[in-house]
């Protein structure tokens, strides 16, 4: 992977900066995502955003090299502390966290997301952390995909800004309200997965001490799997 040619999972990530962006990419790594997009024209002004000393050298090392030191700036900070205000970001991309990370960085920052137009996240486990995150702070999810690469499976996750309240069933904040609705072959196999190992937690938990907290966990399992089951069986509300 490199700047001219990413992975097909940050290609789907790309694909939803909207054209002319200013974009702020958090935990940017190498700076692929935002070089890729500068160098195909498609955004004004990119900000690559990471903590760690390390990753923050290579991207400083990968926009000199493909001649973008004009357009994307690099910078050493944590979460959304890498925009400014004057920056006048736009889209705000976080690819290849946990969703409890990128639900926390983006509740540590949200002062900073005024302004913003979309949000594109891309989470590698737990989803649900962001929806549960939109839900609470004024944010839609707009448009959802689940992808396979590598025997990986991730989701993407597009939010926009809303006046009105927004709320999900139990349903779509665990499953997502677009992929539910579409259930790709992708999105069959993810959650017959997780059904499937709910079930094995549940059977081992038959041989353990029946105490308050493992009869709690197993309701919840129970729960889970029958949220699950509904939708992959086509009962979903």
């Amino acid at each position: 992977m490199n700047a001219q040619q990413l992975s097909e999972r940050l290609k789907r990530v790309a694909a939803y900066v909207p054209k002319n962006a200013v974009l702020a990419d958090i935990g940017s790594d190498h700076a692929y995502l935002p070089c890729y997009l500068a160098l195909k024209g498609d955004i004004e002004k990119g900000i690559a955003g990471e903590v760690v000393k390390g990753p923050f050298e290579s991207a400083r090392n990968q926009v000199r090299q493909e001649g973008l030191s004009d357009v994307i700036e690099v910078r050493l900070a944590n979460g959304l502390a890498a925009v400014e205000s004057v920056d006048g970001v736009t889209a705000v991309t976080i690819a290849g966290m946990g969703g409890p990370l990128i639900a926390s960085i983006l509740e540590d920052g949200k002062e900073k997301l005024s302004g913003v137009e979309r949000l594109i996240l891309q989470p590698n486990v737990h989803a649900k952390s962001i929806r549960e995150w939109a839900a609470s702070n004024g944010w839609s999810i707009i448009d959802e995909e689940i992808l396979k690469e590598n025997d990986k499976i991730y989701e993407i996750l597009v939010l926009e800004p809303v006046s009105s309240h927004v709320s999900y069933s139990e349903q779509e904040l665990l499953m997502g309200p677009f992929l539910m609705k579409e259930k790709s072959a992708v999105f069959m196999e993810k959650w017959d997965r997780e059904s499937s190992q709910w079930k094995r937690i549940l059977l081992a938990m038959e041989s353990t001490e029946q105490t308050v907290e493992i009869l709690a966990k197993k309701q919840e399992l129970i729960h889970k799997i029958q949220l699950t089951e509904e939708v992959l069986h086509g009962e979903n509300t």
